[in-house]
């Protein structure tokens, strides 16, 4: 396993490949000598490795120590970098602090890489950060700063260190404080290539033999450098796959992120991915082959006759001694992260059941893990029903930060990991990014397979039309796409991650007529309400967090800006409608005249959630939007136990206008003989109306107990109140950025629903449990 934000008017311009980085000294203690190194990793590589050490299981959480226990063994000595000498660190005020749990036998010179966000101006990119260990031991970090808030202060930075001891069962809580910064390192990728490191990635296909080496991609024009500094150096470098007479691949490429602690012995970890993901080349199609791939003189995976699919990819890391895999899971500061708004407001105060934590630990098996597999995400994404992967953040992301449980995380990086299977994976071969259209040449691209008969051809583009070669179980689907990569690259810093989000964010406008997207401008509004919600979400975090200095991080923020002026042009300035629902206005978009709330309140959090980004025009749009869940639970004549119906109509026909007041609506959708509730029609077997029971009433409850057979509490909402993937749960994110709007009733309106009959448990599956900040 193993790796990523920013507010849209800071977009500093640059090549990738020169990231604007914060460096960060050496790692000077105040042990006799500077410990040079840091790790992390991968999906779990910051979790040290889990599948290595065998803590898959997460059977290794007890919390025996909440100090720093020195091991009696006196720690190696290094030696440091010429331009890292140790000196005094003058520390200034913490910034946040988290957690290095051991997952195996006591360890010495442990390194460590993990990702961190930063509060809106409380570290400079000028600025460096320490560790200040339980003991009161100070020692120096690398921080790599990769993106920075609209006040030019760090928001997302790259934390790289070596603690010197761990002993076993040992939960180090360590604060990082503020200090000078540092150079970055001299070390290039030819002294990488001089170190001994080895590693290859060998496949067979159709009976010959590709090869592609870490020494060559090191001869690469074009490296990639991700961390620079005293403590740990990572580049990215690419290569193509050749058989013996030097004939390349014609789809098939691989790469290797290296991350190299050079101040330790043999420590670096070796992440190699393989590619199939060539967008304009001709021919696409899944690939068959045998493959082997080695670290270190080791072989790290290898499978016959694996079936790679086209425009999908995969990754496998190790470390260089494999005998010396850290054994550790950095854990984050969680507070601290939601305080940040980089994640929504979830109730701290949920308590993760043991029983769902147990599930999720059985979820993840060496069936659904590993290349061309996808862990525990549901593989036809449009799958109806309420299920664990859907939501702002699935329920193993949002149970991982509430529980820090390993089997939550685990389940976590298995789903980050497999987001690569999904055939939505377009590199341009010519920048070596994921596709961008916002250009003349490809503004007009897109990847519906039915628009071949328009020019240009959409991409990707299966080999002789015959789609038999481009065979996948697996379905991407903007209604009900999971958010699979934000948190593990926001968590670790990986590479391999950020661009997994970016793919994501790339590739969810591009599934229409470019008309209907705005030819480049990357618009969702042709897509269901609750794929424009999801949709904004990714989109959103791919602009917030891509580094400042990457080449798309220009590209999604505009694509931000332009959907956001889209919603305000239609929605604000336009001729809005007074309910706040969504009705399909606009250009492009599709008029309808019934929506099922429950997918409008996607759309209204995601609003919310954009403005707490830092997407300001995303604000006045939240407040318009945020009036139909507001309206729904307070205004006189709707009654607030039909807030969460499956689904209602707000306007008598597609021709007529839209009610104006949900009073009337109301009266429109439950005024009949009989009312739909939870996707059931319903009657009283004595005739009596549904709508003269007086609101959460008894005579309420009695109607719906006789109509549907079934105990009925008053002042329990419809759609299965008690679940915590019923539409009430669906529904409280809306309302939670709703009470932070400032509109009128908002508060009220929470009140009401946090005041209501027969609600869910969300110990059994958080992803909803959001509320007011």
């Amino acid at each position: 396993m193993t790796t990523e934000q920013m507010t849209p008017s800071r977009a500093v311009r640059g090549s990738f490949p020169h990231p604007v980085q914060h460096r960060v000294s050496i790692l000077a203690t105040v042990l006799s000598a500077a410990l040079l190194s840091a790790c992390g990793g991968g999906g779990g590589d910051d979790v040290a490795s889990a599948a290595v050490s065998g803590s898959m299981d997460g059977t290794s959480l007890a919390k025996t120590t909440t100090g720093f226990v020195p091991r009696p063994t006196t720690p190696t000595v290094l030696t440091p970098l010429p331009a890292n000498n140790p000196a005094a660190i003058v520390a200034g005020p913490t910034v946040t602090d988290f957690e290095i749990e051991n997952q195996g036998l006591a360890q010495a010179n442990v390194p460590f890489t993990f990702g961190q966000i930063v509060a809106q101006g409380q570290m400079a990119a000028t600025e460096g950060l320490a560790a200040r260990l339980p003991d009161g031991t100070l020692i120096r970090l690398q921080a790599d700063v990769k993106a920075t808030h609209a006040d030019g202060s760090v928001r997302h930075v790259v934390v790289s260190g070596i603690l010197p001891n761990l002993a076993v069962g040992q939960i180090a809580k360590i604060e990082l404080v503020k200090t000078s910064a540092s150079e970055k390192s001299t070390l290039t990728p030819q002294d990488l290539a001089t170190s001994g490191l080895t590693s290859d990635v060998v496949l067979t296909y159709e009976g010959v033999q590709y090869t592609a080496s870490l020494a060559d991609a090191l001869a690469s024009p074009k490296p990639v450098q991700w961390l620079s500094g005293p403590v740990v150096n990572e580049w990215i470098v690419s290569t193509p796959l050749k058989d013996a007479a030097g004939i390349e691949h014609p789809l098939l490429t691989a790469s290797f992120a290296v991350r190299w602690y050079a101040g330790l012995s043999k420590q670096a970890r070796v992440d190699v991915i393989v590619e199939n993901t060539k967008t304009f080349k001709a021919g696409a199609r899944n690939q068959r082959y045998d493959v082997n791939v080695n670290v270190g003189g080791r072989s790290i995976f290898s499978k016959s006759q694996m079936t790679h699919y086209h425009h999908s990819r995969w990754h496998q890391s190790a470390w260089w001694d494999g005998a010396r895999t850290p054994s550790i899971h950095v854990r984050p500061n969680t507070a601290y992260l939601i305080a940040s708004k980089a994640i929504s407001n979830y109730d701290q105060s949920i308590e993760i059941n043991e029983g769902s934590l147990a599930s999720m630990g059985k979820q993840i098996t060496a069936t659904n893990t590993g290349p061309m597999t996808i862990g525990p995400v549901v593989a036809y994404m449009a799958t109806t029903g309420g299920r664990g992967d859907i939501g702002p953040l699935p329920v193993w992301t949002v149970s991982y930060l509430l529980s820090k449980d390993m089997r939550a995380r685990n389940a976590m990086m298995a789903a980050a990991d497999g987001s690569g299977t999904w055939s939505i994976h377009m590199r341009d071969e010519k920048t070596g990014f994921p596709l961008r259209v916002d250009n003349t040449a490809y503004k007009n691209l897109s990847t519906h397979m039915n628009l071949a008969h328009k020019g240009p051809l959409p991409v990707p583009r299966c080999a002789q039309n015959n789609n038999s070669l481009c065979g996948t179980p697996y379905t991407s689907d903007t209604a009900h796409q999971p958010s699979m990569a934000y948190l593990p690259y926001l968590l670790t810093g990986d590479y391999y991650y950020l661009e997994e989000l970016q793919f994501w964010a790339a590739s969810n406008p591009l599934g229409t007529d470019a008309g209907n997207s705005g030819n480049g401008k990357g618009l969702v509004r042709w897509q269901q309400v609750r794929g424009q919600a999801w949709s904004l979400r990714t989109l959103g975090h791919a602009a917030y967090i891509t580094p400042d200095s990457h080449t798309l991080k220009d590209y999604f923020v505009k694509q931000v800006d332009n959907n956001l002026d889209f919603y305000h042009a239609t929605y604000v300035t336009g001729n809005p409608n007074q309910l706040g629902v969504y009705d399909g206005s606009g250009s492009g978009a599709f008029k309808v005249n019934a929506s099922a709330p429950w997918q409008d309140d996607f759309l209204t959090w995601s609003f919310g959630y954009l403005a707490e980004l830092g997407f300001d025009k995303a604000q006045p749009i939240m407040q318009w939007k945020a009036k139909y869940p507001v309206g729904r639970m307070t205004t006189p004549g709707f009654c607030w136990i039909q807030a969460s119906a499956y689904f209602m109509e707000f306007r008598p026909s597609a021709k007529e206008p839209i009610f104006s007041d949900l009073a009337t609506m109301h009266q429109f959708n439950f005024g009949g003989d009989s009312i739909l509730n939870e996707s059931k029609k319903l009657k009283h077997p004595q005739g009596l109306k549904y709508i003269d029971q007086p609101c959460a009433s008894q005579a309420q409850s009695d109607w719906i107990r006789a109509a549907a057979k079934e105990h009925w509490n008053p002042g329990r909402m419809t759609g299965f109140s008690g679940s915590p993937l019923g539409y009430p749960a669906n529904m409280q994110p809306a309302l939670a950025v709703a009470a932070n709007s400032g509109i009128a009733n908002a508060a009220q309106a929470w009140t009401v629903f946090t005041g209501r009959n027969d609600k869910q448990n969300y110990g059994n599956g958080p992803q909803w449990g959001i509320v007011p900040r």
